[in-house]
């Protein structure tokens, strides 16, 4: 079974800080890079960064040096700390494997929305 939920998203004021939470199936976690996404109001979806299954990162260009994408593999669960969030930042937050984002396989979604 395949299943993707995002949690944590909310409200916050610019500067502040959140942490999204992405609870994956097994099947969908366990060796594979998993990476977060966003879709802005009228925007394409992006990709916000990545994460191999050893814990390797990467991320845009437009969060790096606030976000930060951790994973637990025993917990199947991969994590986005954002701090110093700006306005720009508000989105839907998905999580998503490569394979599954080009398949267009989406999760619910987090919203976070940020007030200047």
């Amino acid at each position: 079974q395949v299943q993707l939920v995002e949690s944590g998203g909310g409200l916050v004021q610019a500067g502040g800080s959140l942490r999204l939470s992405c609870a994956a199936s097994r099947s969908i976690f366990r060796t594979n890079t998993m990476a977060w996404y966003r879709q802005a109001p009228g925007e394409q979806r992006e990709l916000v960064g990545t994460i191999t299954s050893d814990g390797s990162t990467n991320y845009a260009d437009s969060v790096k040096g606030r976000f930060t994408i951790s994973r637990d593999n025993a917990k199947n669960t991969m994590y986005l700390q954002m701090n110093s969030l700006k306005p720009e930042d508000t989105a839907v937050y998905y999580c998503n494997t490569p394979f599954l984002a080009q398949r267009n396989y989406w999760g619910q979604g987090t919203q976070v929305t940020v007030s200047s």
